[in-house]
């Protein structure tokens, strides 16, 4: 990830070329009506009505909605209380709610036209707390950045096991989506290690939920897109941490060698500790720009190595280890590297602390927000594709559509569903081995070149129209639609329980507008007018 962000071009004009899209206002829609309403509400916190503009930008920085008020809550109570104002105003306020992280967000998901968003960075009303023991855990905010939760839990000797590549997201974000990394084939992705949840329902409800107490909830949220309830507060599995971490790359000429090696590698029982894979395409001087944090393990041979022009594959390991155990740590490296059929002159090998490794990201951001490069449209598309189509589908993207040099890393690696629940919201392939492949694009802002917006964008769509041509059966991760109709084909045998736990949770769809999925009270109202009420069981409630 480090090494491939540095592809972004270090000379760029930063005038803005970004898609600006609104979406319809009802006639009736009348915020000056609404305001004074939510002025009355007796808050901890406070909303603020002037200067929200922040609030209409994410990282993906295409789509610009912006809210008539921003919630800065200090207590669950004022999300709550703010929520079932909104709800008992009933669908004719057409008012929507948005829960914003660290504005992380692609495509508008976290944002809210002339809505409310919830500054969920704002919710101080406990620290994180830190539970030892045979099963320790982690009480965290759910406006919580997973950065805070490592430096927290690294003090009593602790981690969490699952985790995204970059740290600076919040836990309500990441859970409401899945939580991907090169640990997932090892513990699974992070919403398969949380123990219990606080939520926020579109009734306003505050209700705590498990898989043993409100279940159906629990599960709903989790992967859910922010459609059923507002994480307030997770409760996150932690294990020992490592001290050290051997950080090895390698590369591949040959797709096929690439990724027959990852997916031994993840089915074997004494493996690496975390596992993920890139493409490098028409990469020129590849090696050189390593050797800052790498070395190589024959230097000679490695210098004669040529990377221009061709299009290579990167595996990327990492093995967790304690100072006092190097001989026997060394003697597994050599052990599990003799069973990889790489290009044996590019292994590059780095010891690092286990927070410099876990936190790599966060120095490549830092250089590129000197160049005043991070704040630009990231077009970025995530798919999730079976195993048995990766080949299918590297044959045509990286040798067909993807014939130039990229305008940002292309991640790709497998894991195992073995470690995944799938009675969670999240969509997945029906295979039991899937590749997440993620093309983490940043385009050239007012640039009509190869490193447009509009190129990139263009680039995005012929990807989606071969998967689906082709019949791969890919899923998007991280998914964007704009229509119903395609949100249905995206969830497939599971929209049916999706719709029910919508009628359930946010019955008139206050939540998460950006995500497109339910317009408010619209699509939900003849299925309330034809279907009885479905009531919560008696445990739930604040």
């Amino acid at each position: 990830m480090i090494l491939l962000m540095s592809c972004i071009p270090d000379r760029i004009d930063l005038s803005s070329n970004h898609l600006e899209a609104t979406p319809p206002i009802p006639s009736h829609f009348n915020s000056s009506n609404i305001l004074p309403s939510l002025k009355k509400l007796c808050l901890d916190g406070y909303f603020s009505f002037e200067n929200n503009q922040y609030a209409a930008r994410d990282f993906g920085n295409t789509h610009h909605f912006l809210p008539s008020a921003v919630l800065h809550p200090k207590s669950v109570s004022d999300i709550s209380s703010t929520i079932k104002h909104i709800f008992d105003m009933g669908p004719g306020s057409q008012l929507t709610v948005a829960a914003r992280g660290h504005g992380h967000s692609l495509q508008g998901q976290a944002q809210a036209h002339q809505g409310v968003v919830i500054n969920m960075e704002s919710l101080q009303e406990q620290e994180i707390q830190i539970y030892t023991g045979e099963q320790p855990y982690a009480d965290v905010s759910g406006g919580q950045l997973w950065i805070n939760i490592l430096h927290e839990t690294l003090r009593y000797g602790l981690a969490p096991k699952s985790w995204t590549d970059y740290l600076y997201l919040t836990v309500g974000g990441t859970l409401s989506n899945a939580g991907i990394s090169g640990q997932a084939f090892k513990h699974g992705p992070q919403i398969s290690n949380v123990y219990q949840l606080e939520v926020v329902t579109g009734k306003g409800e505050v209700v705590t939920c498990s898989e043993n107490q409100n279940a159906d909830l629990f599960y709903a949220v989790l992967g859910g897109l922010g459609q059923f309830g507002i994480i307030t507060r997770a409760r996150i599995s932690l294990e020992p941490a490592p001290k050290m971490i051997k950080w090895i790359r390698v590369l591949y000429s040959d797709f096929s060698s690439f990724s027959k090696d990852q997916e031994h590698l993840i089915s074997s029982q004494d493996s690496f500790n975390y596992i993920e894979g890139f493409v490098i395409i028409n990469r020129t001087g590849l090696l050189n720009t390593w050797r800052s944090s790498f070395d190589p393990k024959d230097p000679i041979r490695a210098s004669q190595f040529n990377s221009e022009g061709r299009t290579l594959y990167c595996l990327e390991m990492a093995l967790y280890f304690s100072p006092n155990e190097v001989d026997s740590v060394n003697k597994k490296l050599e052990r599990l590297l003799s069973e990889l059929s790489y290009i044996h002159s590019t292994l590059f090998l780095s010891e690092v602390s286990y927070l410099e490794f876990l936190n790599r990201v966060h120095f490549s951001e830092r250089k590129l927000r000197q160049k005043g490069l991070w704040e630009i449209p990231h077009p970025w598309l995530n798919l999730l594709v079976p195993k048995s189509k990766i080949n299918q589908f590297a044959e045509e993207v990286f040798g067909n559509i993807l014939n130039y040099s990229s305008n940002g890393p292309i991640l790709i690696y497998p894991v195992n569903k073995s470690k995944w629940n799938n009675k969670t919201s999240l969509v997945t392939p029906d295979e039991d081995i899937v590749y997440l492949v993620a093309f983490l694009s940043s385009a050239t802002p007012f640039s009509t070149g190869k490193d447009g917006l509009e190129n990139i964008l263009t680039q995005n769509k012929r990807i989606l129209e071969y998967c689906a041509e082709a019949r791969l059966g890919t899923k998007q991760y991280l998914p964007h639609y704009s229509t119903q109709e395609e949100w249905r084909a995206h969830f497939g045998p599971k929209w049916k329980a999706f719709q029910q736990r919508k009628l359930a949770y946010d019955p008139l769809a206050i939540l998460a507008p950006g995500q497109r999925i339910f317009q408010k009270a619209i699509p939900l109202k003849t299925h309330l007018a034809n279907q009885p009420q479905r009531k919560y069981p008696a445990s739930f409630g604040a």
